[in-house]
């Protein structure tokens, strides 16, 4: 059976730790954790004062300490905001020492279609949680319904209902899971079953809840005499939450360039799966840096421009606009003799699709997406193609959502994004002149991908380049133009021209034509 290697690369800088995520070696996250202390994480709860309840809107804005006020809609409130009010009062003002909630009298639910102005007030104290980070324009959207994610179970306060993970097939280890809860369940508390529970036994669950009471327990402390508005709970660190959310067995290797880095996420890893703690590695090459060793470096700057080159010459065009994203998706002209057309669209389709679903979690590009495939006439094709993008993207953690082709061969797509977009700049400064240019990388990766797909067509070639990339060509063992020769089995010719621009190049046919890129 085919195994998949999937490695988390966790690398220091001065200012903040990127986590970069590789299945077979291919980036598929990439996540950016700033020493920030006045963050919005997705997780964090915060003590906050009612600005103005808008019934228009029903919601009401919060003051949770960002530029923007926050936004806290009716249907956020949870069925038992009187509870959660009463609660925070008592605490607050020092009439309540037992957090647990087994002697505490819940108060009745609020209507499920009432209005904001019936249940809250201007300057009211309220617990939040950042359920979505402050994106473009907008401040955070934050939930009054509180839950603590723990690795196997969450925590949902002011509830009595166990609810198990969708995921979990079977209905006997649905029942087993239920009853195990069912008798570590504090009182006054929910409990929602993660995915990863499937098969864990009582004493790791209860640990696992144990944890999550104390985190409740030390943020209820905090609230008597909190300064308004203030941090009460923090997600914990990006180390713990990541590996949290996205570990699981099949991770083969977790490599951490920085000594504490190293110690924290083992320490973590000895705590949740004890058996893996002997995968991470202290990276100590001083020479090679630990993104340079893995290739993130040069897959971050040939991932994120607007054009993305694909095997067999496809590539992608993804475009960004204030309502929605566009991606195009291309053939570049390349031409199969052995393949009809149908069968040609159907093969860039297939090959774009698995690029899509990891540029979607690549960029944690979120709303309304809209992709432009390849126009097929065969509605099994059309049928393939969208079964095929709907598994590539079934390990997605973001919520979202996959409509079948349209009769234009659009595929439309709505993704759940929590965190601003993934952008990283792929342009540089013009070592001819002012300005910017595309990364010399992408340089190299256009020059291969016109080749790939005008290769067939010509028997000889030749290459007219700026000198620097006909370097980066023709040097060392193997050079990238050995690499082609192993591949195409033809001879590329490359010449040094000082006249040309950093970015220009031309392949010239055996009687010296220009050929068309």
């Amino acid at each position: 059976m085919y195994s998949v290697n999937k490695e988390l690369i966790i690398r220091s800088g001065s200012e903040a730790v990127d986590f970069a995520l590789l299945k077979d070696g291919k980036l598929i996250e990439l996540h950016k954790e700033k020493e920030d202390k006045s963050q919005f994480n997705v997780g964090d709860i915060f003590i906050a004062k009612i600005r103005k309840p808008v019934p228009g809107l029903n919601a009401a804005f919060v003051n949770v300490g960002f530029e923007k006020d926050a936004f806290l809609h009716y249907h956020d409130l949870g069925p038992n905001l009187p509870s959660l009010l009463k609660f925070i009062k008592l605490v607050s003002a020092g009439k309540l020492k037992d957090y647990s909630l087994k002697n505490f009298a819940f108060e009745p639910e609020i209507d499920k279609n009432g209005a904001i102005a019936d249940v809250l007030s201007s300057n009211q104290s309220v617990l939040v949680q950042v359920v979505k980070e402050p994106i473009s324009t907008k401040g955070p959207r934050i939930s009054s319904e509180l839950s603590l994610a723990g690795r196997y179970v969450v925590l949902v306060p002011f509830s009595d209902r166990i609810s198990i993970s969708q995921k979990i097939e079977s209905k006997e280890e649905k029942d087993r899971l239920k009853r195990l809860v069912q008798s570590i369940r504090p009182k006054g508390f929910g409990v929602i079953v993660r995915t990863v529970a499937e098969g864990k036994k009582v004493a790791e669950l209860d640990r696992d809840l144990q944890n999550l009471t104390d985190k409740w327990t030390a943020m209820c402390k905090r609230l008597q005499g909190a300064h308004h508005p203030s941090k009460v709970l923090g997600e914990v660190n990006k180390v713990s939450s990541i590996l949290r959310d996205v570990f699981n067995d099949t991770f083969t290797g977790i490599y951490a360039d920085d000594e504490d880095l190293y110690y924290a996420t083992k320490d973590y890893l000895q705590e949740i799966a004890p058996q893996k703690a002997n995968i991470v590695k202290h990276y100590q090459n001083r020479d090679l840096p630990l993104f340079e060793k893995y290739n993130i470096e040069r897959q971050i700057k040939t991932s994120f421009g607007k054009t993305v080159s694909m095997s067999k010459g496809a590539y992608l065009i993804i475009e960004h606009t204030e309502a929605l994203h566009v991606i195009d998706v291309n053939s570049g002209n390349r031409s199969n003799k052995a393949l009809s057309q149908e069968d040609t669209a159907l093969e860039v389709n297939l090959i774009a699709a698995a690029e899509i679903a990891r540029q979607l979690r690549l960029r944690d590009m979120g709303g309304i997406i809209v992709v432009d495939f390849i126009d097929m006439n065969n509605p099994e094709n059309r049928k393939k193609l969208y079964d095929f993008l709907r598994e590539e993207m079934s390990d997605d953690k973001a919520k979202h959502k996959i409509l079948p082709p349209s009769k234009f061969g659009l595929i439309q797509i709505t993704r759940q994004r929590v965190r601003p977009e993934v952008k990283i700049k792929t342009r540089e400064e013009n070592p001819m002149g002012s300005g910017e240019i595309e990364a010399p990388i992408l340089v190299i990766d256009k020059i291969s991908a016109d080749l790939e797909r005008i290769i067939r067509n010509h028997k000889k070639l030749v290459l007219n380049t700026h000198p620097f990339v006909a370097a980066y060509l023709t040097k060392g063992f193997p050079s990238i133009r050995a690499k082609w020769f192993m591949e195409h089995k033809k001879w590329i010719k490359v010449i040094p021209r000082d006249a040309y621009t950093y970015l220009e190049y031309h392949f010239y046919d055996s009687n010296g034509n220009a050929v068309s890129e």
